[in-house]
């Protein structure tokens, strides 16, 4: 396999692959360690294949995943335990959330600055009942809260949303 050559100068071999996106465009480029350098760009590509678990060691306190004390818990559903996670970094099935609640809630804070989940919500292409029932339950609530606020704009596009879901029950 040949090496990859340097987008930039064109003669070195080329050790970072940089993305951008700029105004909507995506562009691409490798770059040897000279031309990645005077952009201010490391040639590191070690430092994408820590596990999440070495990257919050290197940030210093690890207590935020409990210690050693609950590492033979283990998730009764796919048997992963809370050692296996601290190796690998990755739960290995949405139970796992349940069972290893009290050690994720240190390291979802430091992450994303809260434990509560407050983006979109994914919704599988044929959700049960149950999953319907809740999303609308979610939806009124922030259709009451928009108009509260007297956010009309978004109020109408949870409607619509409502609106769409309803029928299908």
């Amino acid at each position: 396999m040949p090496e990859k050559v340097c987008d930039n100068c064109g003669s070195g071999d080329a050790v970072v692959h940089l993305t951008q996106i700029v105004n909507n465009e995506m562009t691409t480029c490798d770059l040897c360690e000279r031309c990645a350098a005077e952009k201010g760009l490391e040639a590191t590509p070690e430092m994408g294949n820590f596990p999440l678990t070495d990257f919050l060691a290197q940030m210093g306190d690890d207590t935020s995943l409990g210690g050693s004390a609950g590492s033979d818990e283990a998730c009764a559903f796919c048997g992963l335990t809370f050692g296996d996670f601290r190796k690998i970094g990755r739960l290995g099935c949405p139970q796992c959330y349940e069972t290893f609640g009290g050690h994720l809630n240190g390291l979802l804070r430091r992450l994303h600055g809260g434990t509560q989940h407050v983006g979109k919500v994914y919704l599988p292409p044929d959700p049960s009942a149950s999953q319907m029932e809740k999303r609308l339950e979610t939806l009124k609530r922030r259709l009451a809260r928009a108009v509260d606020s007297e956010d009309f704009e978004r109020a109408a596009a949870i409607r619509d949303e409502i609106r769409t879901l309803e029928p299908a029950r």
